[in-house]
């Protein structure tokens, strides 16, 4: 592996979707809960895929920015919308990713080769590649 150049770390502790997370520099320390949907207490605690959700969707975003950049575009009202869903699969579990991504003022083709891009180059979209079903729309 590569010499990183960020590693972030964060540890879980308790009953795992019922339990806590913290990052090491303490900035992350959130209490987590099982969601109504799938048969626990929901509330006002997260959970592990809203966390992805929103990782995923402020990673995309940069690199969505930094193609935008590279093909000197301005996105000043771009904004990216995850929903991370949570499928049975065999005996198990199976996630499923939707990017809603807002480029108002661009033209439909040219957003959809800038969502293009993004995709390749983001290392959420890279990691999930061939795991899992990632949906993108685009909107202008």
């Amino acid at each position: 592996m590569a010499e990183p150049i960020y590693t972030a770390v964060a540890t879980a502790r308790g009953e795992g979707r019922n339990g806590d997370v913290t990052s090491s520099d303490g900035v992350l320390d959130e209490s987590l809960a099982i969601p109504k949907e799938m048969g626990g207490p929901g509330g006002d605690k997260t959970n592990p895929e809203q966390l992805f959700a929103a990782g995923y969707s402020a990673c995309f975003l940069s690199a969505l920015q930094a193609v935008a950049r590279q093909a000197k575009v301005a996105l000043p009202a771009a904004t990216v919308t995850g929903s991370v869903s949570v499928f049975k699969k065999d005996a198990g579990f199976q996630l499923g990713v939707r990017l809603d991504v807002s480029l108002p003022g661009l033209a439909k083709a040219d957003a959809d080769q800038l969502v293009e891009q993004a995709h390749q180059v983001c290392p959420y979209s890279n990691a999930t590649r061939g795991n899992i079903e990632v949906e993108l729309t685009t909107t202008v």
